[in-house]
């Protein structure tokens, strides 16, 4: 039995009907002005949140979806999440129906309702323009814990999704904006750092409200029907111009295939496989062939595959083509039940954002590598990160500390070299490292070399994005503890037409009195006693085209800068 999700048949809401459909300078100027909201949205979300992850390395998004759940609009933060949130407000109307109130606020996290995964909480509020629900304000933003059987939620034991974390299906947790304080005591109750997770939700809620205050005085301007009648014309703009790129792509079946390491349990190279039909301005992405869903947390659930195939498709197009509705519409995805795309409801997926969301998105733009050659980039490095857990002793205070730092190469494209420490495909560099000396004074780290890695990127016409060589002491007087999730100590970042890979992650641990040695990239409970030393080093981007082409003034420019450790001229 297949899944099949064809995203231009999903139903639209009624369309406004007026006496003038605006113009188009009056269309241009809404479209920038719901941009400038998101954009808002964000920075509000950067100067509230209470934790790093968030206020440092970003890892959230904000949005703007119709009342029929339609993406609107989007700020350039994690691509991986947005694609995923017409699946979730989709989820809260079909929970909710007509019970909805101006002033309610809603939550959820559960991948299997629309949610990428379980540290992912997202808020909506809903948006009433002259008594009418119009929008849906989203903020998608990936907590420090949620609570489960391990701090972080990356239980690389988890056989389960009720391993990973407290669960929420559509919940109301603002009722006509009164907050119901039983929820808020529950959630609190289920999560190790309540201060900071309720900081970061109030942030959140925050932002979305914030969104509804901006889109009031944007139809108090111009009037709903003008602004209701200008989404229309900009999803339906949207959709023209991508129809328009596709048109132009060869007509064909193609296939790729990318490689997860393995799921931690001894199963190795993993394959994610899609067939792409391209068929004059649509497209059919069908991930029936890859892998059977595995016990571990590599699976990804719908709404996730969903925003992974998208972001694989939308990084091929032109990059002044706004980012929402219309992209999807000519795009049909084709899963099986049971596969590691498709897992039935239960089956573990925390890693799914990154892995296997980096893979689905290599895999098609492999496929697509053949109908439209200079457009397709090089593979972006994998993630692998670490999450530790400890006492820090400057302050006696519980901490839990995510690695954002040491990021991979970005791919490199007909455009040039991939970008240097620029992270994953999945967030397309929206993720940030932020300042050591930052993370230095809030937690009790000490990073003697934060540099990039020399002959990382994947050789090629145009070179593959550096990665990173970290060193990072652990400076805590009592054990602390650290959990290791994530890919790509086996496979590098792919090359595209003839680049060469970058080179795998390879991080290692010491410490004290202890032999130096390898970390693998699933571990759960790795004691980190006071002194250890982390040593990193990350995986560079996919190269692009023949290594003999690259000239030898970008030869002599790579040694000098100290981005190969060998001059070849």
């Amino acid at each position: 039995m297949l899944f099949v999700a064809s995203n231009h048949k999903e139903p639209n809401a009624p369309k406004e009907t007026s006496m003038s459909a605006p113009d188009p300078i009056t269309i241009s100027v809404i479209q920038h002005r719901l941009t400038g909201i998101v954009e808002e949205m964000g920075e509000a979300m950067l100067r509230t949140s209470f934790s790093q992850i968030l206020n440092s390395s970003r890892d959230f998004s904000t949005a703007i979806c119709g009342a029929d759940s339609q993406l609107v609009a989007q700020a350039d933060h994690i691509p991986v999440h947005v694609g995923a949130l017409r699946p979730a407000a989709a989820a809260i109307i079909d929970a909710f129906g007509d019970d909805v109130s101006e002033g309610d606020i809603f939550l959820l996290n559960d991948p299997y309702f629309g949610g990428s995964h379980l540290p992912d909480i997202t808020a909506f509020s809903p948006v009433f323009i002259d008594q009418t629900l119009a929008f849906w304000a989203i903020n998608r933003a990936h907590h420090s814990d949620i609570g489960g059987a391990t701090y972080g939620a990356y239980n690389a034991a988890a056989r389960e999704i009720w391993q990973e974390g407290l669960r929420l299906p559509p919940l109301r947790l603002y009722d006509k904006g009164k907050i119901r304080d039983d929820i808020l005591r529950m959630l609190k109750t289920n999560v190790r750092h309540s201060r900071d997770f309720e900081g970061d939700l109030m942030a959140q809620i925050g932002s979305v409200l914030l969104a509804g205050q901006r889109l009031n005085a944007l139809a108090a301007e111009f009037g709903r029907d003008t602004v209701l009648q200008s989404v229309e014309r900009i999803l339906d703009a949207t959709e023209t111009q991508a129809r328009a790129i596709f048109e132009q792509w060869q007509d064909g079946v193609y296939e790729g295939t990318a490689w997860l390491d393995d799921d931690g349990r001894g199963n190795t190279d993993l394959a994610i496989r899609a067939c792409v039909t391209v068929t004059g301005s649509d497209i059919t992405v069908d991930l029936t062939g890859s892998a059977p869903q595995v016990a571990s947390f590599v699976n990804s659930p719908w709404a996730n595959t969903r925003s992974a195939v998208l972001v694989g498709i939308a990084v091929l197009l032109d990059p002044d083509i706004p980012k929402n509705e219309g992209v999807a519409r000519p795009v049909e995805i084709k899963t099986k039940p049971g596969t590691i795309v498709a897992p039935e409801p239960g089956a573990p997926v925390t890693m799914c954002t990154s892995h296997c969301g980096n893979e689905i998105i290599e895999a098609v733009v492999v496929a697509l590598s053949k109908a439209c050659p200079d457009r397709a980039m090089g593979g972006w490095g994998r993630r692998l990160r670490i999450a530790l857990k400890g006492i820090d002793p400057r302050n006696g205070r519980p901490f839990i500390w995510h690695l954002f730092h040491a990021r991979p190469g970005g791919g490199a494209s007909s455009a040039g070299d991939g970008w240097h420490n620029a992270g994953e495909w999945h967030s397309a560099g929206g993720l940030k490292f932020g300042s050591i000396e930052v993370a230095e004074t809030r937690f009790p780290l000490y990073f003697p070399q934060h540099e990039f890695r020399p002959d990382s990127g994947g050789d090629g016409q145009y070179v593959g994005g550096a990665g990173c060589d970290l060193e990072m002491v652990v400076e805590t007087a009592e054990p602390a503890v650290a959990n290791v999730a994530g890919e790509g100590l086996r496979h590098g970042a792919r090359g595209m037409r003839d680049g060469e890979d970058g080179a795998p992650h390879r991080y290692l641990i010491h410490p004290p009195g202890q032999e130096r040695r390898l970390l693998a990239s699933k571990v759960e409970g790795e004691p980190v006693p006071p002194g250890t030393v982390f040593e990193i080093h990350s995986g560079g981007g996919g190269g692009w085209g023949p290594p003999a082409q690259r000239s030898l003034q970008a030869r002599r420019r790579d040694f000098e800068n100290g981005f190969v450790s060998k001059s070849t001229t």
